[in-house]
């Protein structure tokens, strides 16, 4: 562990749409930190028809109230990264082009010498 990177971790929740994570730098004798800035992260789980997915995201915040009054915008834009992320995978597996192996089995009459042919 780096003990010029270390932080102490506060978690806040309304038990219903999220939780806020608040960051607080520390020294390695686990004092504050007051020269490095508190951190807040935002994290929420949506449902897709895939199942739960997970956000983090953080939050531009100097207190926790500001950090709550944030959470729902920022909680749209990583919802609507995300559903853009989605969207750019999809296409490209719709358009990847699959090429058999050269082992791969051929038929009789398709590129191949007849019968299946084993590796």
């Amino acid at each position: 562990m780096d003990p010029a990177a270390l932080y102490r971790e506060d978690i806040f929740t309304d038990q219903r749409v999220g939780t806020i994570r608040r960051m607080t730098p520390v020294k390695s004798d686990g004092g504050d930190d007051a020269s490095r800035p508190v951190l807040f992260i935002g994290q929420a789980t949506v449902m897709t028809p895939m199942g739960s997915l997970p956000l983090s995201f953080e939050l531009d915040a100097a207190s926790l109230a500001e950090a709550v009054s944030r959470f729902g915008p920022a909680a749209q834009q990583a919802i609507d990264e995300a559903a853009r992320e989605l969207q750019e995978m999809r296409r490209q597996a719709a358009s990847s082009i699959v090429i058999p192996d050269a082992g791969a089995a051929t038929f009789k009459g398709i590129g191949g010498k007849g019968g299946i042919q084993l590796p």
